[in-house]
């Protein structure tokens, strides 16, 4: 007979304690303990996937193969791309975003386009009819595609070993549940004892699974954080749902670079891979309009332009606002302190609005130049020519300090017609100015960039 008892688990690493605490003593965060019951069973759990694990032994470094991993081709640009070129067989990748955010809906759509792989598509939250509705408003037809309602995992794995499909999708690891533990599906035992069982089939058999799973308020995947260890990647679903864009971003990967994105653009029919952003993310009637700067961004190994917008206002109360849309306000304030401090512009009594135009969010340091450019343009009152682009970070002093990856940006802004793009100094080390279809100005401090642009 099974024993059971309470206990208190930490809900970001799975630590347990017999009673409630306060701070973690593992990952040391805060009010994260839950209450759970806990079953132990007396000769351990059972193996819940039903496959023979095969004898291992050890091995030399040298006897081990180094061969390429054969991926599958999911027949999807933006997806092969974040996930490295294709998905690899035996791994387990987690596909994490808000609700309604699309994920199930970019998972469905991948599946429909694969004729030569059978899949095993397992919802736990959404009825076959509700499956059966959104196959038919993408579009896609599919005549391997095994569709299943359930949510035990005993139950799941029963069902595989029926259909052997070459890839199974699950959707979602929150909604499954094992027989062998006392607790609600979503809990920390739950997913945690699920998500390993589930590693353990992948691992055995070679069949790829991918797991959708919900995040919470803070925007991390929800779960304990043991669930993004086990699986091999980890995929972020991000995009405003007011927008059109979406963004798929690569959190942890085992198999590939972490710096890659995919764009799409949703739909009504589904979702369209953009495989040129840039002509989508720059808005041609902002002629003579101020406060509008052209950045040359980079997102993982992926150039493109993207319009930064700015306004200053003066304060119509007594403390001036700051405000950023897809852009670190701390970091714009930061800038806004240099922009004051070295360039001796004062907008302590003006209030600053900034709006990365797309609704993305861009982490590249690059577009520092470009923001500070915008503000300057708004509270002069004076446009920036449409020609012209730049990239740069700013530092503290006031200098424009160098860039990664500077020939993709320059190739970029002149295949989409600028004639102008501006530069750190340092970037021209070691880089031929002659092969450039486009005029390179090259800049050491925020004073020279802004006498390029406004004289």
């Amino acid at each position: 007979m099974a024993k059971t008892k309470t206990a208190y688990v930490c809900s970001q690493c799975g630590n347990d304690s017999p009673k409630l605490i306060g701070k973690c003593p593992a990952c040391g965060a805060w009010n994260t303990y839950i209450e759970e019951l806990v079953t132990k069973e007396k000769p351990g759990l059972p193996n819940l996937s039903n496959f023979a694990s095969p004898k291992s032994k050890p091995l030399l470094l040298d006897e081990i193969k180094s061969d390429d991993e054969e991926r599958l081709d999911m027949r999807d640009e933006e997806f092969n791309r974040v996930l490295g070129g294709g998905l690899v067989p035996g791994s387990l990748v987690l596909i994490g975003g808000e609700p309604g955010i699309g994920k199930s809906t970019l998972v469905m759509q991948i599946v429909l386009q694969l004729d030569a792989y059978k899949t095993l598509y397992v919802s736990g939250e959404e009825s076959a009819k509700q499956l059966k509705l959104r196959a038919e408003r993408l579009g896609h037809k599919n005549t391997s595609c095994y569709i299943v309602c359930e949510t035990a995992l005993e139950q799941i794995f029963t069902h595989i070993n029926n259909v052997c499909p070459d890839i199974v999708i699950i959707d979602s690891i929150q909604t499954v549940f094992t027989e062998h533990i006392e607790s609600s599906p979503g809990s920390v035992s739950q997913v945690r004892e699920c998500a390993a069982a589930i590693l353990k089939f992948a691992k055995e058999t070679g069949t790829p699974v991918l797991l959708i799973g919900h995040i919470n308020k803070e925007g991390t995947i929800a779960g304990p954080k043991v669930l993004e260890h086990i699986v091999d990647t980890v995929l972020q679903f991000e995009g405003d749902q007011h927008y059109m864009y979406r963004i798929l971003r690569n959190i942890k990967n085992r198999f590939g670079s972490t710096s890659e994105l995919g764009i799409y653009e949703m739909r009504q029919n589904g979702l369209r891979e953009v495989s040129n952003p840039s002509e989508l993310l720059l808005t041609q009637n902002h002629e003579g309009l101020s406060g509008v700067a052209i950045a040359a961004a980079v997102e993982g190994i992926r150039p493109f332009l993207i319009e930064t917008q700015a306004l200053v206002s003066t304060a119509a109360y007594g403390t001036p606002q700051r405000s950023s849309t897809g852009f670190d306000i701390r970091r714009m304030n930061m800038l806004l302190a240099v922009l004051e401090k070295r360039a001796g512009f004062k907008l302590i009594q003006k209030d600053v609005f900034l709006n990365i135009a797309g609704g993305l969010k861009v982490n590249d340091p690059a577009i520092d130049l470009s923001v500070i450019s915008a503000v300057l343009s708004s509270s002069l009152d004076v446009a920036i020519e449409r020609e012209v682009c730049m990239c740069g970070e700013v530092g503290l002093s006031g200098e424009i300090r160098p860039v990664n990856r500077i020939e993709q940006r320059i190739l970029e802004a002149e295949k989409l017609g600028f004639k102008r793009i501006i530069i750190p100094n340092n970037n021209l080390k070691g880089f031929d100015t002659k092969k450039a279809q486009i005029q390179i100005i090259s800049v050491k401090k925020v004073e020279e960039a802004f006498r390029e642009l406004f004289g």
